[in-house]
């Protein structure tokens, strides 16, 4: 099974380059599956029904997320629509609507799709690595050998690095998001579980994660004193991704490689 996940989809550039290029990069990796972050699709800042809709259209077969998710109010019918497999960080407060799990099928396999946030610089909420490991269990008890891809949505490089030790051999992959910035220490751990600190952003990288790096550097420059709206940047589009390869017949990982491409 061959697996790409996108790093963060940033903005309308984002939305462009995946409606534009993603049928063609899926033929040239031969994958089985695309999943991607999501939680940047409007503006930068949350999702709504018919943006939804393009990446669906696009070819993106499931959906990750993180803190921006429930910045647009219109994202509670999307969690309500079964058919539109996202999933929210699963160590938030319990009664939030969103599914924390997904079951995705992929040829004659099914694969198994979780997203958790991390604590350090982020939200107070409940503990990632406890929350997973239940969720692990529950997924284990009802299907042994299935592919379980995590999307971790964290800050600190030291927390992401923790939990991928923390599920080595229990998971498919522990893959970072959040930084928008692509990290180049893939890695397969010796219990077969492919890491990535942080899979990058799908989006303008004449940036600053995103937005008009004028905007953010003035504010830096002025202690905050002087801040404009936070606008989308548009130049220097970029898939950031990575691809995994699961073996056949168990879910540890045979290979890990990012992906990058530019579409000047």
């Amino acid at each position: 099974m061959r697996v790409l996940f996108l790093g963060d989809v940033y903005g309308r550039v984002g939305r462009r380059i995946c409606k534009e290029h993603l049928s063609e990069l899926r033929k040239e990796l031969q994958t089985d599956a695309i999943i991607a972050n999501v939680e940047n699709l409007a503006g930068g800042i949350g999702v709504t029904p018919p943006l939804m809709v393009e990446m669906q259209e696009a070819g993106i077969d499931a959906y990750t997320s993180g803190n921006h998710i429930w910045d647009k109010k219109e994202v509670f019918s999307i969690f309500e629509n079964n058919r539109i497999p996202l999933v929210r960080p699963l160590n938030y407060p319990a009664d939030l609507p969103g599914k924390i799990k997904v079951r995705l099928p992929v040829g004659k396999r099914h694969l198994w799709i979780l997203c958790a946030q991390g604590r350090v610089f982020m939200e107070p909420i409940d503990c990632p690595f406890q929350a997973l490991h239940k969720a692990i269990d529950e997924i284990r008890e009802e299907d042994s050998d299935s592919p379980i891809i995590i999307d971790f949505h964290a800050e600190a490089t030291s927390e992401k690095k923790a939990l991928g030790w923390y599920l080595d051999g229990k998971v498919s992959a522990v893959l970072g998001t959040h930084t928008h910035v692509q990290t180049a220490d893939e890695t397969i751990l010796p219990g077969g579980t492919a890491y990535l600190t942080d899979v990058g952003m799908t989006g303008p990288h004449h940036s600053v994660i995103g937005v008009k790096k004028e905007v953010v550097i003035e504010r830096y420059l002025t202690a905050g004193a002087i801040s404009r709206r936070f606008d989308q940047a548009k130049k220097n589009p970029q898939i950031n991704g990575v691809l995994i390869e699961i073996e056949k017949n168990t879910f540890q990982v045979k290979t890990i490689s990012r992906v990058n491409r530019s579409y000047d």
